[in-house]
């Protein structure tokens, strides 16, 4: 697993926007599998499942990303890859889940 845990500035839905657009648009086997949003009083939760092929593991990977927002406050963000790995009881190969991860930083503008 890869993880990426940061605050994102900006609109909430104009994120959630460009996230699910420069996934989607940022492989041609890239796909939104669900999604999930809740508000509640002035607070805000989306949930996104992605999902693509990993050529280098020869197999997918998942990438579920969470935003919440409380009234105006900044986005918090979390992101989380799985399904990398061709082992049966450890992990090995997890090239897929670190590219899929380095997507959602580029398309967010975060520097590794």
């Amino acid at each position: 697993m890869a993880k990426l845990e940061c605050t994102v500035n900006g609109d909430f839905d104009a994120v959630i926007a460009k996230i699910t657009d420069g996934i989607e648009n940022g492989s041609m086997t890239s796909s939104l599998e669900d999604s999930s949003d809740f508000t509640i009083g002035d607070v805000r939760c989306s949930v996104r499942v992605f999902e693509r092929y990993s050529y280098m593991g020869k197999n997918r990977v998942s990438l579920s990303i969470t935003l919440l927002q409380v009234g105006s406050n900044p986005i918090q963000l979390s992101a989380i890859t799985s399904g990398g790995s061709q082992a049966m009881l450890f992990k090995i190969n997890t090239l897929g889940e670190e590219s899929f991860l380095d997507l959602l930083k580029e398309i967010l503008g975060i520097r590794n």
